[in-house]
C-alpha cells in the first residue's frame, strides 16, 4: 500500500494520471473502462473499496456498474447497495449537488447509509460532463481520517477524465446505433416497397408467398412462419403457406371446425386483434381458456389477423423457440403492414380467380360453359397424336324435353331450381373426369374422354336417362323430365371441336324429332344434312349481296265481304346452283347463326321498295307485313331503321308492318314495349303469328301492345271435320283484348263459313290465293276491290 506521503507526491499523481490517460485512448467499451478504473487506478491509491455508479435516464437512481473491495476477513467482499435513490445517502447528495464530498468519520454523518461492512472514512466525487450528471465514484475506508486532499485531487482528475470518456463512448455508440437504425430503416423501407410492388404485380399466390417470406425473413426472425386463410362460410382454416425451421412445407393443411376453435390463430381472427406474447403470456392465455396448446410451447409468439373480403379472413403467424429470437412491438408493426399487402394480394387473386371462373362457367349451375367445353374438346382431340393406343372421345348433347312448359307455367324461379336439381342428378351419374357443360337454356353437353367403345357410352346414357326420369320435388311441385340426347365420336387428331359439337347437336335434334326422350348417334345421313346446312350458311351472305332473294305476297282478306286488305310477304331464295330453296331450309339456319338480322333488314328494304313501286305505278295503297326475328326487339336501333325506310321510300304511315311468331316472343318485355311504342308514330302494327301453338303468349298479351293475332293453320285444318274449342277461345280472348284476328290456312268454304259465323274478321289461305309474285299479287288486289280496306 502506498503511504500517504508518497501519494501526495506530484510525481506519483502525474504517473497515475498519465497512465490512466494513455489507457483511455485504448479502451472503447464502458464496462472495460469501469473495471480498469476500479481495479487498476483506484487500487494504486490503496483504497479498501470503490464503487462507480451511473445515473439513470431520468436521474432518479444511481446504478452500480463496477466495484472493488479488499477485506482480510471476506475475500468475496462485494458492495450490497447496487441501486441507490438519488435522493438518499452521501452518493445521492454528491449527485444532486455535483460537488465532491470528503468525510473523516461518517459515523456522525446523517446522510451515511451503512453497507454490510460499515466504513469510517468516505470520499465521493461526481461524474459530470458539461454540467450534465453522469454518475459518481464512491470510495470508503474502515479507518478514520484516511482520505487526504491529494486523494481528492487525483480522484477528481480521474472523474473528470472518466466523464469525458463516458460521454465520448456514449456519443460514438449513439452515432453507431443511429447509423445502424438508418440502415435498418432504409432496408425496411426497400423491403416494404418491394412487398407492395410484389403484391400489385403477383399473378400466382404461391410465388407471392415465397417472395413475401424471403423479405420477411430478412427483417424478422421468421424461421417458423405460416399464412392461413379462414373461410367463414365453411368454418375452415387452410394453411396456405408454412415454414418450419426455415424449411418450406409444400403440403397444404386444413384445420377443421372442431380443432380450429382451440387455436391461438382462431382467437386473434375472432377478436380481429393481433397478439404478441412471450411464453409466460402464452401460458396465461391458455390458463384463461382463450386457446389450447397445439404442438410445443413457443418462447415468443406473434400473430396478425387481416380481412380479405366478406367470405375470407386471414392470419400471419410467427413462432420462436429461442430466447435470443423474441418478437417485439417493432416486429408487430412491420408484420401488420405486411398483412395489409398480403390481404390485397389475396383479394386480388381471389377476384381474378372468380372472374376466370365466371368467364368459364355457367352462373346458375356452376357448370363449364361453351368456351371451356370447346377448349377441353380441342385439348382432347390433340391428345390423339400422343396416345400410345387409339382412344375414343364422345360428346353428348342433351336437351331437356318440355322444360319451356315448366318455365312458362310455373315461372322462371321454379325453372331455375329445376335445372339446378337436374344438374345435380346428372352429376351423380357421370364420371368425375367428364366435362359437364351448360350450353344455354335447357341444353347441356357431357364430354367423355378416353372411352373404350360405343357400349361404354350406351351404359353411361342409360344411367343419365334413368337419373333424369326420376320425379323431383321443386318448390312444392312434383316435376318429371326427359331428355333428347345426341352423341358424336372423335378419334382423329385432325377432327374439329366445333364440328364435333355440331354433329352432337344434329344428332340431338334427330332424337327430338323422332319422339323425344330418345338417343341418336351421329351418322352419315346427318353428316350430309349438316353439309347442306353449312353450304346454306356460307351462301346466305353472297345471296343477300347478289340479290338472290325475292318476296312473294299472300293476300289477307275480310270474311264478311271478300276484300283483300293487305299482304303477308314471304321470302323465296333463287339459289344459283340449288334452285329454289324453301324458307324452312334456310330461315332456321339464319336464325341459328345470327344471319337472320341482316336478312330481315334486307327483306324489309325489299318490301318498302315494292310498296313505293306500287304507289308510283298508281296502284291502290296497301299494307305489307314482313316476318322478322324477335332479336330485333332487343335494340332501339330497330326503331331508327324502320323510320329510315319510311323516309327513304316515302311510305304512308301503317303500310309496312311486322309479324313475329309466338315461339319467338321477347324476353325483355320492357325494352320490347319501348320499341313497339317507338314504332307507333309510323303506324307500324305488330302481328302475332302462329298463335295457339303454345301458351307462352297468354302471359304477354296484356303487356305487349300487339295489334293482331293470327290463328295457326293447324287449328283451322281441324275445322274441316269438327269444331275446335281453341278457336272459339282465341276469338273470345281477342275480343276481350280488342285485338283483330286473322285465320291462317283457309282452304275450303266450310272453314270460311264457320269462322265467319264465329265472328272472325280476317282470313288468309289457298282458298283465295297462294303466295304470288308482286305483279300478280297487285293484279289480284285490283280484280277484287277498287279500294283496299283498313284492318
Amino acid at each position: 500500500m502506498l503511504s500517504q506521503k508518497k501519494l501526495e507526491s506530484k510525481t506519483e499523481q502525474l504517473s497515475i494520471i498519465n497512465q490512466f490517460s494513455s489507457s483511455l485512448l485504448q479502451i472503447t467499451q464502458l464496462d472495460e473502462l469501469f473495471d480498469y478504473v476500479t481495479s487498476q487506478v483506484v487500487s494504486r491509491l490503496g483504497f479498501v473499496d470503490c464503487v462507480i455508479y451511473l445515473a439513470d435516464e431520468h436521474h432518479e437512481y444511481l446504478e452500480e456498474v463496477a466495484s472493488m473491495g479488499l477485506s482480510s476477513q471476506n475475500a468475496n467482499y462485494q458492495i450490497i447497495q447496487t441501486r441507490i435513490p438519488i435522493a438518499q445517502g452521501i452518493t445521492g447528495y454528491v449527485a444532486r449537488t455535483q460537488t465532491a464530498f470528503v468525510s473523516a468519520d461518517v459515523s456522525s454523518e446523517p446522510r451515511y447509509i451503512a453497507d454490510s461492512r460499515p466504513a469510517l472514512s468516505e470520499l465521493c466525487v461526481p461524474l459530470v460532463y458539461e454540467e450534465q450528471l453522469l454518475g459518481v465514484i464512491d470510495c470508503e475506508h474502515p479507518e478514520p481520517n484516511y482520505f487526504t486532499n491529494g486523494h481528492l485531487q487525483i480522484l477528481s482528475t480521474v472523474a473528470h477524465l472518466l466523464s469525458a470518456k463516458i460521454n465520448q463512448v456514449r456519443t460514438l455508440n449513439h452515432l453507431t446505433q443511429t447509423v445502424d437504425q438508418l440502415n435498418q430503416a432504409q432496408q425496411l423501407e426497400k423491403s416494404l416497397l418491394k412487398i407492395a410492388n410484389i403484391a400489385y404485380k403477383s399473378q400466382e399466390l404461391d410465388a407471392f408467398y415465397d417472395d413475401i417470406y424471403a423479405i420477411i425473413n430478412s427483417q424478422l426472425p421468421a424461421e417458423n412462419f405460416f399464412i392461413g386463410l379462414y373461410d367463414k362460410h365453411a368454418d375452415l382454416l387452410e394453411i396456405n403457406y408454412l415454414v418450419e425451421n426455415e424449411v418450406r412445407c409444400n403440403a397444404s393443411q386444413k384445420i377443421v371446425k372442431a380443432q380450429l376453435k382451440e387455436t391461438a390463430s382462431y382467437y386473434i381472427i375472432s377478436n380481429s386483434k393481433p397478439l404478441l406474447c412471450n411464453h409466460i403470456d402464452f401460458d396465461k392465455h391458455i390458463a384463461q381458456g382463450h386457446f389450447k396448446m397445439v404442438g410445443r410451447s413457443p418462447t415468443s409468439w406473434l400473430g396478425v389477423p387481416f380481412t380479405v373480403n366478406e367470405q375470407y379472413q386471414g392470419v400471419i403467424v410467427m413462432q420462436s423457440y429461442h430466447d435470443n429470437k423474441a418478437f417485439n412491438r417493432h416486429h408487430l408493426a412491420i408484420l401488420t403492414y405486411i398483412s395489409r399487402q398480403v390481404s390485397m394480394a389475396i383479394d386480388r387473386q381471389l377476384s381474378r380467380q372468380a372472374l376466370e371462373h365466371r368467364a368459364l362457367h355457367d352462373e346458375l349451375t356452376g357448370l363449364a360453359n361453351r368456351y371451356l367445353l370447346l377448349e377441353r374438346v380441342k385439348h382432347a382431340i390433340l391428345s390423339h397424336d400422343r396416345a400410345p393406343q387409339k382412344k375414343l372421345h364422345c360428346l353428348l348433347y342433351l336437351d331437356l324435353d318440355r322444360f319451356k312448359s315448366i318455365n312458362d307455367a310455373l315461372g322462371h324461379d321454379v325453372g331455375d331450381h329445376f335445372l339446378v336439381a337436374i344438374v345435380n342428378v346428372i352429376k351423380g351419374s357421370i364420371r368425375r373426369t367428364d366435362t359437364f357443360a351448360r350450353l344455354g337454356g335447357d341444353e347441356f353437353a357431357i364430354f367423355m374422354e378416353n372411352v373404350h367403345d360405343k357400349q361404354q357410352v350406351d351404359i353411361a346414357l342409360e344411367r343419365i336417362n334413368n337419373a333424369i326420369a326420376k320425379p323431383l320435388q321443386i318448390d312444392g311441385h312434383i316435376l318429371q323430365a326427359s331428355g333428347s340426347i345426341g352423341a358424336a365420336f372423335t378419334s382423329d387428331a385432325t377432327d374439329n371441336a366445333i364440328t364435333l359439337l355440331q354433329q352432337a347437336d344434329a344428332a340431338m335434334y334427330e332424337a327430338k324429332s323422332s319422339g323425344r326422350g330418345r338417343v341418336c348417334y351421329f351418322n352419315n345421313a346427318m353428316r350430309k344434312k349438316l353439309k347442306r346446312q353449312a353450304d346454306i350458311e356460307n351462301d346466305l351472305q353472297s345471296g343477300i349481296k347478289n340479290h338472290e332473294f325475292e318476296l312473294y305476297f299472300q293476300p289477307i282478306f275480310t270474311l264478311n265481304q271478300p276484300h283483300i286488305v293487305s299482304f303477308e310477304s314471304l321470302v323465296r331464295w333463287h339459289h344459283p346452283s340449288a334452285g329454289l330453296v324453301p324458307p324452312d331450309d334456310f330461315i332456321p339456319i339464319a336464325e341459328h347463326t345470327g344471319q337472320i338480322i341482316e336478312l330481315d333488314l334486307y327483306l324489309l328494304d325489299l318490301a318498302a321498295a315494292q310498296l313505293q313501286r306500287w304507289r308510283r305505278d298508281g296502284n291502290p295503297t296497301v299494307r305489307i307485313t314482313v316476318n322478322v326475328s324477335s332479336r330485333h326487339f332487343a335494340s332501339l336501333d330497330f326503331v331508327e331503321y324502320m323510320r329510315s325506310l319510311y323516309i327513304k321510300y316515302q311510305l304512308p304511315n301503317g303500310t309496312l308492318c311486322l309479324e313475329i311468331t309466338e315461339s319467338g316472343l321477347i324476353e325483355n318485355l320492357t325494352l320490347a314495349t319501348r320499341i313497339i311504342h317507338g314504332l307507333a308514330p309510323l303506324g307500324v302494327k305488330l302481328y302475332l303469328d302462329d298463335f295457339g301453338t303454345g301458351y307462352s303468349a297468354l302471359g304477354y298479351l296484356h303487356q305487349l301492345p300487339i295489334h293482331t293475332l293470327k290463328i295457326d293453320k293447324s287449328f283451322i285444318d281441324q275445322l274441316t271435320h269438327k269444331e275446335n274449342p281453341l278457336v272459339d277461345a282465341i276469338l273470345s280472348l281477342a275480343q276481350s283484348l280488342k285485338l283483330n284476328v286473322v285465320a291462317e290456312g283457309i282452304e275450303n268454304p266450310k272453314q270460311w263459313a264457320l269462322l265467319k259465323r264465329k265472328g272472325c274478321q280476317l282470313g288468309q289461305g289457298y282458298l283465295v290465293s297462294k303466295p304470288l309474285p308482286a305483279a300478280q299479287a297487285m293484279a289480284l288486289l285490283i280484280k277484287h276491290t277498287d279500294v283496299a280496306l283498313s284492318i
